[in-house]
């Protein structure tokens, strides 16, 4: 006859298991027993497995990969949650309207707008909030704190949008108004030029014969910018302000610039629309096209005052003068060592940790730094971009040509 499968049930919910380990590890969730502990930090576990897991935010151990941008994660439902960034996927939806969400946390705070729940209530005064920030931002009105200041006037304000309304309104003048869903063609910023006093700056007959692009009538009274026109005014302002109106629909991220959202979008898609002339390498932007071709033309304009040594970005000469300043701001807490960059500190760590995220798509070998694993794949490929300029013959590695240069000396 074969055997009853559960025949263990909670006598606190009625769910049912088959062995008692399992019975044990679930009573647990009832009795808030928590028999795992963190050695380094003390936080308590259920399970032996959430404890292994906690661990590797010690460790910095990441070993789930991205496959779409290399992005590490800790935990795989965090890798997850990021690649649905990518497929825009959303697979909560709301039953009362239909709306659809990339992660159930959206999604229970949507929900609230149809329960009309409000969870976050104010000790002070009793009044209730959907949500916690804005609990955080009413708190402010009782407390009189007010941590957003306007860098033009010094006047303080309790939330970011009450700062943002402000600087729109009373130091940019921009006071758009809206008709039928469009502008009105008197407010457009191309047909309106108006100064931080609303004085509209009218066209001179000169000025209508020829294109006097001097002449920058807007100026910026945070930081002195003047513009020639009303909507690079505004467009320039949302640098102060924070604001953010253009959104990506596939994640939600936010931008400044429609451009921006342009840019951002081939993340998603997969668009790499500049290539290299020389080997053929695309990118997504022109910027990351103009930084690789300094590999091919080896140029190097950015040079340290200090011992003159030559880079090719201004961002590795930034990290080298760390090197003679004697500043150490990375320390590792297993063993006490000090770094001046991040990305040694980085590798540092994985001494102690054994981790070896970067690994060969061909045969599988494991490699602490990317630069390794990238010496490796020339095993593989054969190529040899080290050229000896006496005799013509090349090497897999920069080691192994200076090696052979001694033959001529």
């Amino acid at each position: 006859k074969p055997l009853h499968i559960e025949t263990l049930k909670c006598d606190v919910c009625g769910k049912a298991f088959k062995y008692n380990y399992l019975m044990k590890r679930h009573y647990t969730i009832h009795t808030g027993e928590r028999p795992f502990s963190c050695k380094l930090c003390g936080k308590m576990f259920r399970s032996h497995s959430s404890l292994g897991k906690h661990i590797r935010a010690h460790k910095g151990e990441k070993p789930y990969p991205c496959k779409t941008c290399g992005k590490m994660f800790a935990y795989n439902s965090d890798l997850l949650k990021h690649t649905r960034m990518h497929t825009g996927e959303k697979p909560y939806p709301c039953k009362t309207c239909g709306k659809m969400f990339g992660y159930s946390s959206s999604l229970l705070k949507h929900m609230r707008i149809h329960t009309g729940v409000k969870p976050y209530h104010c000790k002070t005064c009793g009044k209730t909030f959907r949500r916690n920030c804005h609990l955080t931002e009413h708190i402010r009105t009782h407390t009189g704190e007010k941590p957003y200041r306007c860098k033009a006037c010094g006047k303080r304000f309790i939330s970011s949008t009450h700062l943002l309304r402000h600087m729109r309104t009373v130091h940019a003048g921009l006071k758009p108004q809206y008709q039928g869903g469009r502008k009105k063609d008197s407010e457009s910023p191309r047909n309106n030029r108006k100064g931080h006093n609303n004085v509209e700056h009218q066209p001179t007959p000169d000025s209508e014969c020829k294109s006097d692009k001097s002449k920058k009538s807007l100026k910026c009274d945070v930081c002195g910018k003047a513009y020639k026109y009303n909507y690079e005014m505004e467009r320039h302002y949302r640098i102060h302000t924070g604001e953010k109106p253009f959104s990506c629909k596939t994640c939600g991220k936010m931008f400044v610039r429609s451009g921006s959202v342009v840019k951002h979008m081939r993340i998603h898609t997969g668009e790499k629309p500049y290539s290299c002339k020389v080997c053929g390498k695309s990118f997504r932007q022109t910027n990351g096209l103009t930084v690789h071709m300094i590999t091919h033309t080896g140029e190097k304009r950015h040079h340290c005052e200090i011992c003159g040594k030559m880079f090719a970005r201004s961002n590795g000469l930034l990290r080298h003068k760390k090197i003679h300043t004697s500043e150490k701001p990375y320390y590792c807490k297993t063993c006490g060592k000090t770094f001046p960059l991040r990305n040694l500190f980085l590798i540092h760590t994985k001494r102690h940790t054994g981790e070896k995220p970067y690994h060969c798509k061909t045969c599988g070998k494991m490699f602490k730094r990317n630069s390794h694993l990238k010496e490796h794949i020339r095993i593989h490929t054969g190529e040899k971009p080290y050229h000896c300029k006496t005799c013509g013959n090349a090497f897999r590695y920069r080691a192994h040509l200076l090696r052979h240069m001694k033959i001529h000396i």
